[in-house]
């Protein structure tokens, strides 16, 4: 069963027609790679979930209910969180800070403090440090962590890889396929190795369209589709 589906999802971002035709079907429980060419249309298939980028035509749906025409606030309240490629954490605000704003209702950090400072432990020494006193490595698991504080069922995260040392890497993988356990993911993820190691199953975007899609097993060993969509084998 999909908990997020795209249906020939369109989407203009002022004049340009960006999504011409974009669709995806996330099952519950998985991660779901999705993948292509820098400019084909991923970041923007994520905002077009979230409404910030809202959808011309085609349907968005999540958990059986069409959310096309939903305003982002209402979206996000239905339980799914974003971690955005450029983290847009506040700078100025201390690690403990920018996990309580997160926060739907009140007491929803101390309910999740334990999973996400065993993922990000981290972000426990750094708690009283501004976002802005942090590595590239430490802003982005506080970006995730953020996303994790509310009750997300379905987590939208775009590039966690970008910019990280190897080890670091490989910290944030740990921790995604940690939380996959309890969420479902939707993953932008750049670095085919990466992507290949943590998703169940793709979706390849090319030129604002879906032109494939499967298990991740099988791409895996499909060279010719490698090649032809990403530009490596």
């Amino acid at each position: 069963m999909s908990l997020l589906s795209l249906r020939d999802v369109h989407t203009f971002i002022e004049q340009f027609h960006i999504l011409e035709g974009v669709s995806v079907e996330v099952p519950q429980g998985s991660i779901v790679a999705l993948l292509g060419r820098n400019g084909a249309g991923k970041t923007t298939t994520l905002r077009t979930v979230l409404g910030l980028n809202p959808a011309s035509s085609g349907t968005v749906t999540f958990d059986g209910l069409d959310i096309t025409e939903q305003k982002s606030f209402d979206i996000a309240g239905m339980g799914i969180g974003y971690v955005p490629e450029n983290r847009q954490i506040f700078a100025e605000l201390s690690v403990e800070e920018n996990l309580r704003i997160a926060e739907r209702k009140k007491g929803e950090l101390e309910e999740k403090e334990e999973m996400i400072f065993g993922l990000f432990p981290d972000l426990k020494r750094l708690i009283r440090l501004p976002g802005t006193n942090l590595s590239g490595g430490q802003q982005q698991m506080l970006a995730v962590a953020r996303a994790l504080v509310a009750d997300n069922r379905l987590l939208l995260i775009d590039e966690p890889s970008e910019g990280l040392a190897p080890v670091l890497i490989e910290q944030m993988m740990d921790a995604i396929r940690t939380l996959s356990e309890h969420t479902t993911v939707l993953l932008v993820e750049q670095n085919f190795i990466v992507a290949s190691r943590l998703a169940q199953h793709y979706v390849i975007i090319e030129e604002g369209r879906t032109v494939k899609a499967g298990e991740m097993a099988d791409l895996v060993d499909d060279d010719e589709t490698i090649k032809r969509y990403l530009g490596a084998a």
